[in-house]
């Protein structure tokens, strides 16, 4: 794996984006897997599970390769957090249309998200809001909820519905709440940045 070089710009061709773009190339990959057969073989859903794991696990690397090896591409910063939602969204829109998630948590979790995505890349020329903890660990509830909600574990019965819906129920709040937490921040970044000067 190599580093930008010094002093000019990292290539466009790097691991951080190769692994983005290999996310995007999964989403497809994974709706086909989860909606085969209406959902109902084992078989397909475990291959889902499977791809959402690795797509899941590539967006955990690209961005830490990106920073570490100072490969941050225009591309990666648009890039990545659309291979994110694309990914989210498709497995809960994918579990709804099957109806296992119902479809007012897939729309607040997919507003919050799309809105927030919108709010960061409003606000880049006055600085960059960046990921919170709280951020952090509603995207490892949000990954944790959907696999389980992707695994076929039905014939285990109740409490497979209790210990999915628990954990999907803690991402919604921990969507809604750091959401807040998002807005507030651009607001005190927008009101923090100095104001441009009037033009003549």
């Amino acid at each position: 794996m190599t580093s930008a070089p010094a002093g000019g710009a990292p290539p466009l061709l790097n691991i951080a984006n190769v692994l983005t773009g290999m996310r995007l190339v999964l989403v497809p990959v994974f709706m086909v897997a989860l909606l085969a057969e209406q959902g109902q073989s084992t078989s397909w859903r475990l291959i889902a599970f499977g791809v959402f794991a690795v797509a899941s696990i590539t967006d955990h690397f690209d961005g830490e390769l990106a920073r570490r090896r100072g490969l941050v591409t225009a591309f990666g910063t648009i890039a990545d957090p659309i291979a994110d939602k694309a990914l989210t969204g498709a497995a809960l829109i994918g579990l709804s249309v099957l109806g296992q998630v119902p479809w007012w948590a897939t729309i607040v979790i997919m507003a919050r998200e799309v809105g927030i995505t919108v709010l960061r890349f409003s606000v880049l020329r006055h600085g960059i809001i960046p990921a919170s903890r709280g951020g952090k660990a509603k995207t490892f509830v949000q990954t944790l909820a959907i696999g389980l909600y992707l695994l076929p574990l039905e014939p285990l019965g109740a409490v497979v519905f209790w210990v999915r819906w628990t954990a999907l129920a803690l991402a919604i709040a921990l969507t809604v709440v750091t959401g807040i937490d998002y807005v507030l921040r651009a607001i005190r970044l927008r009101a923090s940045a100095p104001a441009l000067p009037d033009r003549p």
